[in-house]
């Protein structure tokens, strides 16, 4: 029985499943967006949604709570990285910072950059100032994981969508859509012009006489 245990396992310890949740919602807050499987999309949902509402209060006693429920970390370590494409960088959907605020040591470890916390406080939080929850979404894949073939899912913030799948695609109910609003505008074109073709020619009307009328004589008798 599992009397008053509450979310899902996955087949791991405590200290590995909050390890997880924690390193999934710092991936989440750092690009926006992750990629996943369902059952562990569904688990890291509440957890990363319950920290932007701590941190919709900006006080110093949400700081420590969120220094308390998630690890506070350099983030933004690929935006100098000169392996990631550049595209890469110029869609991403937080801005990368700039070179001033990053720093490495002469082994190439990251040294100085931004703060999750702050980064958390400062950027994620006012974008959802007046939302009372739903700060994520889940948009399924049309790919499966290799080896064991598990669906693939994506977890974004909301407010970041593009695409049915997020891939630029179209999907199969929009596509029937616009063929029916094609259709109907074709079809209403067509009635007009028919319409027009028989309807009959207006014959201009007879300009009223415009002479001047003489006033009658009268005989003297």
């Amino acid at each position: 029985m599992r009397h008053r245990i509450y979310g899902k396992q996955l087949n791991r310890t405590s200290a590995h499943r909050t390890a997880m949740m924690r390193n999934m919602a710092a991936g989440l807050f750092e690009h926006g967006q992750i990629e996943t499987t369902l059952p562990k999309a569904k688990a890291v949902q509440g957890f990363a949604e319950k920290l932007i509402t701590i941190a919709k209060t900006k006080s110093l006693h949400s700081r420590r709570q969120l220094e308390s429920k998630i690890n506070d970390r350099n983030i933004f370590a690929w935006a100098d990285d000169p392996q990631v494409p550049e595209e890469r960088k110029e869609n991403a959907i937080f801005a990368a910072p700039d070179a001033s605020e990053i720093k490495r040591n002469r082994f190439g470890d990251l040294k100085k950059s931004p703060r999750l916390i702050e980064h958390l406080l400062q950027k994620v939080a006012p974008m959802f100032e007046g939302r009372d929850g739903g700060y994520t979404r889940i948009v399924k894949l049309d790919k499966h994981r290799l080896g064991d073939g598990s669906d693939l899912v994506l977890v974004m913030l909301v407010g970041n969508e593009d695409g049915p799948q997020i891939g630029g695609g179209v999907s199969g109910r929009r596509r029937q859509a616009d063929k029916r609003t094609a259709f109907a505008e074709k079809l209403a074109g067509s009635m007009t012009s028919t319409a027009t073709a028989e309807a009959p020619a207006e014959t201009p009307e007879a300009a009223p006489d415009e002479t001047p009328e003489t006033p009658e004589t009268t005989e003297e008798a």
